[in-house]
């Protein structure tokens, strides 16, 4: 683990007594200079610690383009449109984008300018250097980012975001809480103290057996609302493992989806190393499109990955242009079931939008 970011938690804890897993996952990802991603540790792709949809290749971006010059469309191809990402890490998706967009959208790129919000220093000097020549702007922190006509979209953002972790007893909720004992970290139960955090977890749904484990992202319904707040006409789009309400509680589920993650392989101890390895949790988008209708927003669509990918490939691919087999087999890795097309959700939100033609992505959406 990291020696420096252990020895500070430590002394929290030391400090004010056990600490919630959520201020744990908060400082072990994202402390200024000892964080997981804040300090450049985290490593995507084949030889990293997590692969995700960019690490396939240029055609996740490829396709995605294809999308935000549709919503450009739908928009009334406003002059100055915005394309805002969040979690960018490196900039390969940027950059699979504008180069997309350079040569099958010049008008949408001609209009468009490039915000990635990103708070770290060293993500920022690489993404900077990736980007060099396109426009492109940074903005520290999303209440930095200035009102927009656009799309805000993220990947394997939300999942990110610190959780509480909760424990039922049988009779009530309990918080799970982080102690030290020596140089060791270990869980322990603490008293519900946030009252945000007591009426999410009555709106679990019930029965559920004594000592099941879940997470609760208060974090996921805040960002919604604040980046609702930043669009004045647009969409948002995010896409992220998780599931509905009804699956992310099941019964059976017991030991929730809070998930440790290193060079590929999953960790079995999430406090084991803070600052070293990936800490992650699957998204209730119930509860995400709650908060987003409640900040003003209109659902636009929701779906798997598989179906996501079926509406984009049929507007990329066609017969007068076959396919490269690199391109079939990174298509296919990004919709394939037992890959990355069922884990993955997608959900789109619009505000201000008066075109109502569905986007092309779910336009083959199962779900509703």
């Amino acid at each position: 683990m990291s020696a420096a970011l252990a020895g500070i938690i430590r002394e929290e804890i030391a400090r004010r007594g056990a600490i919630s897993f959520r201020r744990f996952m908060e400082l072990a990802l994202y402390h200024p200079e000892h964080g997981y991603y804040t300090s450049g540790k985290a490593q995507v792709g084949r030889k990293g610690d997590f692969f995700t949809n960019v690490s396939v290749g240029p055609l996740f971006g490829k396709l995605l383009a294809l999308q935000f010059a549709e919503m450009w469309r739908h928009l009334g191809q406003p002059p100055h449109f915005s394309i805002v990402e969040q979690g960018a890490h490196e900039g390969y998706f940027a950059a699979d984008v504008l180069n997309a967009l350079k040569s099958a959208d010049p008008d949408c790129l001609s209009a468009t300018t490039y915000r990635i919000v990103e708070p770290s220093s060293a993500l920022a000097d690489r993404q900077r250097k990736r980007l060099a020549g396109w426009p492109v702007e940074w903005v520290r922190e999303l209440t930095a980012l200035p009102a927009f006509t656009g799309v805000h979209f993220s990947n394997e953002l939300i999942d990110a975001f610190p959780v509480h972790v909760v424990r039922w007893t049988g009779n009530e909720w309990m918080e799970r809480g982080v102690a030290s004992d020596g140089e060791e970290f270990h869980f322990t139960d603490l008293p519900i103290a946030s009252q945000p955090l007591a009426a999410a977890c009555a709106g679990i749904p019930q029965p559920l057996p004594p000592g099941y484990v879940t997470e609760v992202s208060l974090a996921a319904s805040t960002w919604i609302t604040d980046v609702a707040a930043r669009v004045d006409r647009g969409f948002i789009l995010a896409i992220d493992y998780g599931f509905p309400r009804e699956e992310y509680y099941k019964p059976e589920r017991h030991e929730g989806t809070l998930s440790a993650y290193a060079q590929q392989r999953r960790e079995k101890n999430p406090l084991r190393a803070p600052g070293e390895i990936d800490l992650t949790a699957h998204v209730d988008f119930s509860g995400l499109m709650e908060a987003g209708t409640a900040a003003g927003l209109r659902i636009a669509g929701f779906t798997d990955q598989h179906h996501l990918m079926v509406g984009l490939g049929a507007a990329y691919f066609s017969d007068s242009a076959p396919a490269s087999p690199s391109e079939l087999r990174a298509f296919q890795t990004l919709m394939h079931p037992t890959l990355m097309g069922m884990a993955f959700k997608a959900v789109a939100f619009q505000k201000g939008v008066t075109d109502d033609v569905p986007l092309m992505a779910f336009r083959y959406a199962r779900r509703s």
